[in-house]
């Protein structure tokens, strides 16, 4: 079925305050949340609302954080997050970058212990919008297979990236280092749909097209995808003294405490590396010559990184955001959550 945003925003926003979130917290979750949908991006929108209640419910995210922001020199501090919800610190935290980036060209800026925070380009727009290039860097759930391996380590490791062009476009990358994000698994569950047996492997380390049965998700690209989720994992977790590989936590393990996750944001200031209106003008100009660029057969168009999402999220505004049923129904419902995700095992929900 389709909702309006306003009208998914509040469901959402209402669930999370109800399960204990202060009703300002409860809000950024949802705008992200609702960001994902409406782009399309189911995996890291609505979807995850009954999981994070019963988080919330159970104490292991922090209502009543007590957020410090440590500066650590003109473009580098860290936002000690006290494991409050992950958007509500990853927001704070590009908040923290643009401010520095703004006087000094340059901000990275890490945040520590701190719950999941959803669609991370959401926070890199946030830098794209104030004139600015965003990158960002998180780490997640180990449930992936090192390149040539057959024992799990590293998370989904995603990476964001936006930059603004002229008239407020926005360029926009956002991708997990595995074929796909483990989301992307969750939302064909809840679809009862197959997926493509390159994203997973089951149990006995063979591809598989059954959601239910994946046991360990694929980097992307092979070796590549694997440096790449090494490399995250290092900037967001190693960098910033916090667990990391297979000690960074699961999901799925006693809600009842933090997660005490990493992510780290990068923000640049394009006037201090020239004209940030020329800087505009080249991207525009090189989104639309790859819009140009004839299209190989079977393709319709040449779509530069992100465009696809940016249609999505224009007709959502207009149609509507496709909720599963049986989402909207546990929206609209008075329970915090109708099953419990706290297994032990990220591959049982």
């Amino acid at each position: 079925m389709k909702v309006s945003r306003e009208t998914l925003h509040q469901l959402i926003e209402n669930k999370l305050s109800k399960a204990g979130l202060k009703r300002e917290h409860a809000a950024t979750v949802a705008d992200v949340l609702v960001y994902a949908d409406a782009r399309g991006i189911h995996s890291h929108g609505a979807v995850r609302v009954e999981y994070y209640a019963e988080r919330i419910s159970k104490g292991g995210t922090n209502c009543n954080p007590t957020f410090r922001f440590e500066q650590s020199g003109p473009c580098t501090g860290t936002l000690h997050a006290d494991n409050a919800a992950g958007q509500v610190a990853a927001k704070m935290g590009m908040e923290h970058a643009i401010t520095m980036a703004q006087e000094n060209g340059v901000a990275v800026v890490g945040i520590s212990r701190m719950g999941h925070s959803g669609a991370i380009s959401y926070f890199t727009q946030m830098a794209a919008k104030a004139g600015f290039i965003g990158l960002s860097f998180c780490q997640s759930d180990p449930m992936v297979v090192p390149f040539g391996g057959a024992e799990i380590y590293y998370g989904t490791n995603p990476l964001a990236f936006c930059a603004p062009a002229e008239n407020g476009e926005i360029l926009t990358f956002d991708m997990a280092t595995t074929v796909q994000a483990w989301g992307k698994v969750l939302d064909a569950r809840s679809r009862n749909e197959s997926i493509p047996e390159s994203w997973a492997v089951d149990i006995h380390g063979h591809p598989t097209t059954d959601p239910f049965a994946v046991h360990a998700l694929l980097p992307a690209a092979g070796p590549k995808g694997y440096g790449l989720m090494m490399m995250i994992d290092v900037l967001s977790g190693i960098l910033l003294g916090l667990p990391f590989g297979r000690q960074v936590s699961s999901m799925y393990d006693d809600l009842s405490t933090g997660r005490n996750l990493g992510q780290l944001h990068v923000v640049i200031n394009p006037e201090f590396f020239g004209s940030g209106a020329l800087f505009r003008q080249h991207l525009r100009q090189t989104m639309q010559e790859l819009n140009d660029i004839s299209p190989a057969p079977g393709f319709k168009q040449v779509y530069y990184p992100g465009q696809n999402l940016d249609i999505n999220e224009k007709q959502s505004d207009i149609e509507g955001i496709e909720v599963v049923n049986s989402i909207y129904d546990y929206l609209v419902s008075d329970a915090l959550y109708l099953r419990s995700y706290e297994t032990g095992d990220p591959f049982a929900q």
